[in-house]
């Protein structure tokens, strides 16, 4: 072999790796819009639950207009947040006024009974349990895609394709989201 051939084959090899280290970024990213999608989902799913609930137990206590206002815009301000981290913060602001109505059902034993609530309130549960699969996965995804954008030689990669690291998707940072909620009758 001559000293082409050698050229040519090593050059082949790094195009080869190229192309292989960007498919690789492109699947990544993929598979991390898919789960940010599955996260979605579940958080709209939430979202249609929350009047339902909401208006099965305004029946039973009209008296907590200010927790069902809590509770509505808080779902507001997380169905139409935009940055990641506003999304999170509007999660946990919600997480803890939907522990204010669950805590309200605490006092009225009627509605602990009624069926709709109940129904609501385990399919609420099933939910949040969704939600919690699909943000782990996409963590993991976001961890995957961010480890190899930072590690070499993918990096060089990254950086001339410009492919960006994405943020997690954290739910668990804040006081709500850790502590319950403290109803005052």
């Amino acid at each position: 072999m001559d000293i082409l051939t050698i050229i040519l084959i090593v050059l082949g090899l790094v195009v080869l790796w190229i192309i292989f280290a960007y498919n690789s970024f492109v699947r990544l990213i993929n598979r991390t819009k898919e789960a940010w999608a599955d996260i979605e989902v579940q958080l709209k799913r939430r979202y249609d639950l929350i009047p339902n609930l909401v208006n099965t137990v305004k029946g039973y206590a009209t008296h907590e207009s200010s927790v069902f206002e809590n509770v509505t815009k808080a779902r507001s301000l997380a169905m139409g947040a935009g940055s990641l981290s506003d999304k999170a913060g509007a999660e946990n602001m919600l997480t803890g006024a939907l522990k204010s109505v669950f805590a309200i059902s605490e006092a009225y034993p009627e509605l602990k009974a009624n069926q709709n609530f109940l129904a609501l309130q385990s399919e609420l549960s099933d939910t949040e349990n969704k939600i919690q699969a699909a943000r782990r996965f996409y963590n993991s995804n976001v961890r995957d895609l961010n480890i190899s954008i930072e590690s070499f030689p993918n990096n060089v990669i990254a950086s001339t394709f410009k492919f960006s690291k994405m943020e997690l998707f954290d739910l668990a940072d804040n006081d709500v989201a850790q502590n319950p909620v403290e109803v005052k009758f």
